[in-house]
């Protein structure tokens, strides 16, 4: 499989880095061709303009900004996203990066009145989200697992129902112990290393 790996971590020697490069070895390990998409090294500029949105709408012009990204983005059969949970959900960065490239016509179609919104991201066979969570289980259960919800079922949807979603999280990453991160790199090792 074409594998995007989208990552997102300010800090070069953050655990989220160990993380990336766990799955980058399971992923090739598999076979899989990845191309990583490190957006803090990259510079990605997370700021939607006010021209970028009054062109929103308009195919092809909403396109022009971040056609490299789209580009990439059909190039992918596999999308997956190593990244720290913050406030519940990805980092503004992240976010910024689906609110600018996720546009209409190129990922979805707009709704008609009485429709759904259907996507146009069929080829995406795999969504996997790999995150660190400073929140308990049962705490981020309780607050909706917004993140979660916002790649697996918001961006999953575009892809269709085939499309395998996987979600790894280690929660209480402020008190784990060394221990619990080895045992989380080698859970994030195993499950990648069967996709």
């Amino acid at each position: 499989m074409r594998i995007l790996l989208v990552y997102c971590h300010p800090c070069a020697d953050s655990f989220t880095a160990a993380v990336r490069d766990t799955a980058l070895s399971a992923l090739s390990g598999r076979g899989h061709d990845v191309h990583l998409l490190d957006l803090y090294a990259e510079g990605f500029d997370p700021v939607m303009s006010a021209d970028e949105r009054r062109g929103y709408h308009t195919p092809g012009t909403n396109e022009e900004p971040v056609a490299g990204h789209l580009a990439l983005l059909r190039w992918a059969e596999g999308l997956v996203f190593v990244h720290p949970t913050w406030w519940y959900g990805p980092p503004a960065m992240l976010k910024g990066w689906l609110d600018r490239v996720f546009v209409p016509h190129a990922t979805f179609r707009m709704p008609e009145r009485g429709k759904t919104t259907l996507g146009t991201l069929g080829h995406i066979r795999l969504i996997a989200v790999v995150s660190t969570l400073g929140s308990p289980r049962w705490w981020w259960w309780f607050m909706g697992m917004p993140g979660r919800r916002m790649l697996l079922t918001g961006i999953g949807a575009l892809c269709g129902l085939r499309c395998k979603r996987l979600w790894l999280g280690l929660h209480g990453m402020d008190t784990v112990t060394a221990d619990e991160r080895r045992r989380f790199l080698a859970r994030v090792s195993r499950v990648l290393g069967r996709v």
